[in-house]
């Protein structure tokens, strides 16, 4: 039986979509990033 990926998302797309500066571009974005930084996060976004 084949092993089937579910939702493989291109590198590029993952990166408009979740990446850093789409987190920045919005208050909410802005808000996850910071809160990632209070927490102590190495990685704050997917890109």
């Amino acid at each position: 039986m084949a092993v089937h990926y579910a939702r493989r998302l291109s590198n590029r797309k993952r990166a408009r979509r979740y990446g850093f500066r789409a987190r920045m571009k919005t208050r909410n974005g802005r808000k996850m990033i910071n809160a990632k930084r209070r927490v102590g996060r190495q990685r704050l976004s997917a890109s």
